[in-house]
C-alpha cells in the first residue's frame, strides 16, 4: 500500500530487533520497495489488529434450541422463512 498519497505521515522512532531488520532489508530488496514501506505495512497491520470497533461484528442474535441443528432442520427453517418472505403458503422452496 502506498501511504504517501493517502495521508500525511508522522515520524517516530522505534527499537527493533537486528534480526528482524535484516529480514526486512532482504524482503525490501527482493520486492523492490523500501524498508520503510514494509515497516509502514507492519504498523498498519498492528493498528488494524488492535482496533476497537464501534459495533460488534455480529450485532443480531437469534434464539434457538441451544444445540446444533441437523441439516434437515436448517433446510426446513430456511424453506419456511423463504415461504413467509414470498407469501406462498405451500410448496417447497427451490
Amino acid at each position: 500500500m502506498d501511504y504517501s498519497w493517502y495521508m500525511s505521515m508522522k515520524r517516530t522512532n522505534v527499537y527493533a530487533d537486528p534480526e528482524d531488520l535484516a529480514i526486512i532489508k532482504d524482503a525490501a530488496k527482493r520486492r523492490g520497495i523500501s524498508e520503510a514501506e514494509i515497516i509502514r505495512q507492519g504498523i498498519h497491520l498492528a493498528a488494524m489488529a488492535n482496533r476497537v470497533w464501534d459495533e460488534p461484528l455480529f450485532s443480531r442474535t437469534f434464539e434457538g434450541p441451544g444445540r446444533t441443528l441437523s441439516k434437515s432442520e436448517v433446510r426446513d427453517t430456511v424453506a419456511e422463512a423463504a415461504r413467509r418472505e414470498t407469501g406462498s403458503g405451500s410448496g417447497s422452496a427451490a
